[in-house]
């Protein structure tokens, strides 16, 4: 059985984690197919949304204990290799110019809070819960904690990466961690209805410019960031999309992208 599900509909890319028997826990093959499958998206022109969630209720229960097992054992060369991969596959979502959205249903934790809430948009249900978790045995979020900076402020970053405590869905989204809390019985048609508006209602290009933009500017210093975006401003001016748009706009058509 394949640890992972990957489908395009209506130019919507759904990847579904599919290690019930081990709550999705993030394993090698997982890691690596996770990485494959967003490169897939990612690189298909025919793909504007991308949907991560799981073919179970735990989303992502985080390392799988094999692969702790196996860590432990490693030298710190393989170590950093491994690091490296698991850099790769969450590079392949944060570097994404496509709109990706997180249903979680269940526990997020430790390395799968990081999955789940590295998505533009997370929605999750009451039921779920996000943590990460990794002090208690001893082990850091380190790379999570550099995604997550640009994300929420430093005191929720110091508050759950060093406490390790595990919330439910409603404060997550008061810290900036869930953008929507959707009953379980509902959660399915939330998100294939906001996937296929944004796929139907938003242009992929500019969509791209935004996170672009979204990933660079924290870097920047204010003068730096506004002659940035004065450029980008231009040239969005001159792009096909933008003068697709403005022509529907002006003359009062409907437009589907």
């Amino acid at each position: 059985m394949s640890v992972l599900n990957y489908e395009v509909v209506n130019r919507v890319a759904w990847i579904t984690l599919n290690r019930p028997e081990k709550r999705n826990a993030l394993s090698v093959a997982l890691i690596q197919s996770l990485h494959d499958a967003f490169n897939q998206a990612n690189e298909d022109e025919g793909v504007r949304v991308i949907v991560l969630k799981s073919a179970d209720k735990p989303f992502c229960a985080g390392a799988d204990l094999a692969y702790l097992t196996e860590l432990r054992n490693n030298t710190l060369e393989e170590n950093l290799a491994d690091s490296q991969r698991l850099r790769k596959m969450f590079d392949a979502i944060y570097h994404s110019s496509k709109l990706v959205i997180s249903q979680v249903e269940g526990a997020a934790l430790a390395g799968g809070c990081g999955l789940a809430t590295l998505a533009d948009i997370c929605v999750a249900t009451p039921a779920a819960q996000f943590g990460y978790t990794e002090v208690k045995i001893g082990f850091i979020p380190a790379l999570v904690m550099v995604y997550m900076r640009e994300r929420v402020a430093g005191w929720v970053m110091r508050d759950l990466l060093l406490t390790g405590r595990v919330i439910d869905a409603v404060e997550a989204m008061r810290m900036g961690l869930v953008q929507y809390v959707v009953d379980e019985s509902e959660v399915a048609d939330f998100v294939e209805r906001l996937a296929r508006g944004c796929a139907e209602g938003t242009s992929g290009a500019a969509l791209a410019q935004v996170k672009q933009m979204l990933r660079e500017i924290p870097a920047m210093s204010r003068d730096q960031a506004l002659d940035y975006a004065a450029g980008m401003n231009a040239h969005a001016r001159a792009t096909q999309d933008c003068i697709k748009g403005m022509d529907a706009f002006l003359n009062k058509q409907k437009l589907i992208w």
